[in-house]
C-alpha cells in the first residue's frame, strides 16, 4: 500500500466497471474515488452507469463512500435519462449509501431535473470552497462553460476537470446552458495551474487517460469545436 493518505483511483466506464454496457463502452467515462486512507473515507467524483459497482470496488480497498461530487448535470456523469436510454448515478447511489451529493450551486437546478434528486440531498458550493475527506482537501472551483454549474476539483497536485478540459481539447459548448465565451474564461483561468499539475479528464476521449497540465495548456488558448466520434469537442 502507499504511504500516502491521499487515496485516489480513476475509473473507466466499461473497462473497470459497468463491462458490457455498450453506453458505457461507448461514452469512455472516468469516475475518480478521492479519499484519505487513514480514516477510510472517500467520496465519488460523477458516479454513473453501475453505481453498486464502483461502491464495492471502492470498498475492496477499505474505502467507505461518505460523499459524492458533480462536475455537472448531464446524465453520463450523474445519471438520468439521454440518447434514449436511462443511467444510474446520483439517485441510485442514495438507494445504496445516505451520503450528501456535493455540487455547484448554479448547478442545483439542472441537477434536480437531470436526476430527480430532490434539493435536500444536495449541497451547493461557491467557488473556492474546500471539501475535507479525512484529512485530505479537496478545493472546488466553477468552471461555466460547458454548463452554468461546472466545476473543477484539484486535490494534491491534481486536476479533475470533469467536461471543462480534455487532454486534447475542451467541452462542448453547443448543448443547453452552454456559453462559449464563459467556457474561454475558465479555460484562461485553468491555463494559470502549475505546469506540474495532471490534468485528469472527465472522459477518455485521448489514447492517454491523465497529462500534466502544459500538455494540455495549447487547447486553452483559442478553443475551436471538431468532431469526434461521441460527438463535438473544442480543441
Amino acid at each position: 500500500m502507499s504511504s500516502s493518505p491521499l487515496y485516489f483511483r480513476q475509473l473507466l466506464s466499461g473497462r473497470d466497471f459497468a463491462v458490457g454496457d455498450p453506453l458505457a463502452s461507448q461514452m469512455v467515462n472516468f469516475v475518480y474515488a478521492i479519499g484519505d486512507r487513514r480514516t477510510g473515507e472517500c467520496v465519488l467524483v460523477d458516479p454513473a452507469y453501475a453505481v453498486k459497482e464502483l461502491v464495492d470496488l471502492v470498498g475492496a480497498d477499505g474505502m467507505t463512500v461518505t460523499g459524492a461530487l458533480a462536475t455537472h448535470y448531464h446524465p453520463d456523469h450523474v445519471g438520468g435519462s439521454m440518447m434514449g436510454h436511462t443511467i444510474e448515478g446520483i439517485a441510485e447511489l442514495l438507494d445504496h449509501v445516505d451520503v450528501p451529493i456535493h455540487v455547484q450551486r448554479d448547478e442545483v437546478e439542472w441537477i434536480t431535473k437531470s436526476t430527480k434528486v430532490t434539493a435536500d440531498h444536495l449541497v451547493g458550493h461557491d467557488s473556492g470552497d474546500v471539501l475535507t475527506v479525512g484529512a485530505i482537501d479537496i478545493s472546488l472551483v466553477h468552471t461555466p462553460g460547458h454548463t452554468p454549474g461546472s466545476q473543477c476539483f484539484f486535490v494534491d497536485d491534481r486536476l479533475i476537470a470533469g467536461d471543462t478540459l480534455f487532454l486534447e481539447g475542451c467541452g462542448r459548448t453547443d448543448l443547453p446552458g452552454s456559453d462559449p465565451a464563459k467556457m474561454i474564461e475558465s479555460l484562461r483561468r485553468l491555463a494559470e495551474v502549475p505546469d506540474s499539475t495532471i490534468l485528469f479528464p472527465g472522459h477518455r476521449y485521448s489514447i492517454a487517460s491523465s497529462a500534466t497540465s502544459v500538455s494540455a495548456a495549447g487547447s486553452t488558448r483559442i478553443p475551436r469545436c471538431h468532431s469526434l466520434p461521441w460527438g463535438s469537442a473544442c480543441a
